[in-house]
């Protein structure tokens, strides 16, 4: 103890004098983990009972920062000397979760504000506001609230940045946001819906029930706040947006945390924010899966998080590749990453990496100074706030970098894409021919803006066109965009049209598109039944399952919408048989209304399996969702059927230890070099199925993703198998605490009544943080009062278990370990025979 303490004294030692007597104050810089070279420094520690908790920063024309408290008001800072000088402005105004200076003026998006100071405003004066300068005495005095906006609690408008032409402010708002009434024209078709085939079930907790689609959204407008035009929608709720030096848009946007464990979750991503663009979030199961032709997608997949402050390294001092990063700043976990995007025809996609972390570290805003270096603050909900900057000391060169010319491929896709965005606000002359000729091309982000061109125009002038078209892709495309702005009378052509479509010959992601489009002609276009759906059904009905895990989700929910005969013992079989628990509780979501086709034992095996997924971990939501989905299914049972299913459908409560995965009998507690010779010296064909299933069974889809499967708590292991070799994936799983990534890191916390709790930050409030202590079960969360901790330090075992193949033959690993190295595909080269 008396060690402890000490430590906990030369901490306390070591802050600024303006640290909080209370507890540690802002995390100091000695607990910071950081790429080599790079040094952090503790600015400022804000008093939060004066100053509060800050949540966005700016730099204004002299080289100063401004920031706001998220309920309390306007703070510039002077950074210039080695002691920051910080003053409140003198101007009655609050809430400020997006700042910017231009035009002469500063730009404030306000979303959080004090119950006393909504009362002051007379309910609440959310949105953009213009402060200026009018008499020249270096403090705003006159305020303008030129775009009003609901709030949204913490899901309403957030960040702001000038546009690339440097004429208009672009800003973004979260889900909670609810569009102007007046809106001078949309980049996005005003066509939007929730679109779901068979339904969709809201949050089981509640949380945002009552939110529809367009969700949050990226608007334009002019200095004066006139002329709001929609640039994009389907966001759950991104804090901020930057543009790279090709102008190209990004937000860094995150689903529901809750939802961690199900099919609808997907990873906190970077979005490319292309003219137009939709990105699928709906409420509750209904968040669109990144696959569909009409949601976007993510340029990067960055993991467990919640998004905050996003810039670009242009003007900092550091190494070329830092010049060039996107940093993203990620609240709940403590980190700031570096994402390096790359071109992808004429969009991007990247990789990301933790370029500084520490426990606790609530990043909420950063920029990037004229001094060279990134400034961030740290605090929201009350939290501990501190003003913090990063410099480069290291060795490598900080020469302003010129930027790097795109090769002539990625300039001519990407221009063919501006010429085609070009009509999203108006038609041009050769604009739905230059659209149709695109429908089907190679590059996504290129089909989507041709997309969206159609359905920006009326569908007389190019409906026939498009169902006639050569190209199958084309011909889909344009169906989904018929489907989405036609009339009733519309839908035989279109399903005449995608029934010529042969089905085998269709690479699997155009499949995806097909199933796509025939849910766009159920739900918007009248629905499927009749000869219309014995046709679709006599070309599809066989097909189930494929083997294919997105394409069998889709054709899945479609033959259960047809009613296609005997599809119910196939899909409660695949339920069943999956050893991804996302997988599983897809198809019981798919069956939950169902009322025809079912036979005893397809009901007594579907029932079953609420019992047996008792074992499973996921959010917050995770287990009200799972009963929502069984509540749903009894509805539609008589209670003679209820009577005799009685056994599965209430079994007997099993304890916590009955809940658990099945035991194996331990075979041999594995080392590297014992492995590393076997898995060398076998010349077996590896069989895919069986490394699927034992991918399962040791557990790994809780925590890790494969393709579109698993969970988001530990590394994406999709592309493990291109980064390791076979004894580097050995050691990652027999020796997971020998190298451990700061992402995945865990840290210890010594607490004054003897405590000792491992696991990671995931969310603060005031005085307290929310640690995960079990990957396996992340919504099993211990408190700990950030007062009562003595020391903290980064732990040396990692949060991932031992011993996790001691229960799995050689020939089994041999399985698991040819599954991870190919990502999950089953025709990957590594399969040289079908099995």
């Amino acid at each position: 103890m008396l060690t402890r303490l000490l430590f906990a004294i030369s901490l306390l030692v070591s802050l600024p004098i303006n640290a909080h007597a209370e507890g540690f104050g802002a995390t100091p810089a000695s607990l910071f983990s950081l790429k080599k070279g790079f040094e952090v420094e503790l600015v400022y520690d804000v008093p939060g009972d004066t100053q509060g908790s800050w949540v966005s920063l700016t730099v204004d024309p002299k080289g100063r920062l401004i920031a706001c408290d998220q309920y309390g008001g306007l703070y510039r800072i002077d950074v210039s000397n080695k002691e920051p000088k910080v003053e409140k402005l003198d101007i009655d105004f609050a809430g400020a979760q997006g700042l910017l200076c231009a035009f002469g003026s500063l730009y404030a998006n306000v979303n959080g504000i004090s119950e006393s100071e909504k009362k002051k405003a007379g309910g609440g004066p959310f949105g953009v506001w213009r402060l200026t300068d009018t008499d020249g005495d270096d403090q705003y005095d006159e305020k303008q609230h030129i775009v009003p906006l609901n709030g949204g609690s913490e899901h309403g408008p957030h960040g702001l940045v000038l546009s690339p032409d440097g004429k208009r402010i672009l800003f973004v708002a979260g889900n909670n946001t609810t569009l102007p009434k007046k809106i001078d024209r949309s980049r996005v078709p005003r066509n939007w819906q929730e679109d779901h085939l068979l339904g969709r079930m809201p949050d089981a907790r509640g949380h945002n029930a009552d939110r529809m689609a367009p969700g949050g959204f990226i608007a334009s407008i002019n200095p004066d706040g006139s002329d709001f035009e929609i640039v994009a929608t389907g966001f759950r709720n991104p804090y901020d947006i930057a543009l790279n030096r090709n102008d190209e848009l990004f937000a860094y946007d995150a689903d529901m945390e809750w939802d961690v464990g199900t099919p609808w979750y997907r990873p906190t991503r970077i979005n490319h924010v292309i003219s137009g663009a939709e990105f699928g979030w709906r409420n509750g199961t209904g968040k669109w899966p990144a696959y569909y032709p009409d949601s976007f997608g993510a340029a990067v997949n960055i993991g467990p998080g919640s998004p905050t402050g996003i810039t670009f390294g242009y003007g900092a001092k550091f190494p070329a590749k830092y010049q060039n990063a996107l940093f993203i700043a990620d609240w709940s976990y403590g980190n700031i990453h570096a994402v390096h995007l790359t071109p992808d025809g004429s969009s991007y996609n990247g990789t990301s990496e933790v370029f500084a972390t520490a426990a606790p570290l609530p990043a909420t805003d950063l920029v990037i100074h004229p001094d060279g270096m990134l400034y961030f603050t740290v605090g929201g909900r009350g939290t501990q706030s501190g003003l913090y900057r990063i410099r480069y000391l290291g060795e490598e060169s900080t020469t302003p970098v010129a930027p790097e010319a795109d090769h002539a491929d990625v300039v001519a896709l990407r221009e063919l894409r501006h010429r085609i965005e070009a009509s999203h606000l108006g038609p041009s002359s050769d604009s739905i021919e230059l659209a149709i000729a695109n429908l089907g091309h190679v590059d996504r982000a290129i089909r989507f803006a041709a997309r969206i061109a159609l359905e920006q125009q009326n569908p007389e002038l190019w409906r026939d066109k498009v169902l006639t078209l050569e190209n199958p892709q084309a011909r889909i495309i344009g169906a989904v965009a018929l489907s989405r702005t036609g009339k009733l009378s519309d839908r035989d052509a279109v399903l005449h049209s995608l029934g010529e479509i042969p089905w085998d010959k269709l690479a699997s992601s155009v499949k995806i598109d097909l199933l796509r489009a025939y849910s766009l002609v159920a739900v918007r276009l009248g629905g499927i039944s009749g000869d219309a759906a014995t046709a679709i059904l006599e070309k599809l009905a066989s097909k189930f399952p494929t083997g294919d895990n997105e394409v069998d989700r889709e054709l899945a929910m479609l033959l259960v919408y047809l009613d296609a005969e005997g599809i119910i013992p196939r899909v409660v079989h695949e339920m069943e048989s999956s050893s991804s628990q996302e997988n599983q509780i897809h198809y019981a979501m798919t069956l939950r209304n169902v009322k025809k086709g079912w036979t005893e034992e397809s009901r007594q095996r579907y029932f079953q399996w609420f019992s047996n997924i008792q074992s499973a971990r996921g959010g917050m939501s995770f287990g009200g969702f799972i009963e929502n989905i069984k509540k749903a299914s009894l509805e539609n049972l008589d209670e003679a059927t209820k009577k005799k299913l009685a056994s599965v459908i209430h079994p007997p409560k099993k304890s916590e230890a009955e809940t658990e995965t099945k035991t194996r009998a331990l075979v041999k507690q594995w080392t590297v070099e014992e492995l590393s010779e076997a898995v060398t010296s076998s010349n077996r064909t590896p069989n895919f199925k069986q490394g699927r299933t034992i991918f399962g069974e040791a557990q790994c889809y809780k925590c890790h993703r494969i393709g579109v499967e698993g969970g988001i708590l530990g590394p994406d292991l999709t592309a493990a198998g291109g980064r390791f070799n076979q004894r580097d994936l050995l050691v990652s799983i027999l020796e997971p605490s020998k190298e451990i990534s700061d992402q995945y890191g865990a840290t210890q916390f010594l607490t004054d009544d003897g405590r000792a709790i491992v696991g990671r930050v995931i969310n603060l409030r005031g005085n307290t943080l929310n640690v995960m202590t079990n990957m396996l079960d992340p919504s099993s969360l211990t408190v700990v009062a950030r007062d009562t901790i003595e020391e903290v330090s980064p732990s040396k075992n990692s949060m991932m278990p031992t011993g996790l193949l001691d229960t799995f033959t050689p020939e089994e690993i041999i399985d698991l370990l040819a599954y991870l190295r190919a990502g999950g595909r089953p025709n990957h080269p590594i399969y040289r025979t079908s099995n």
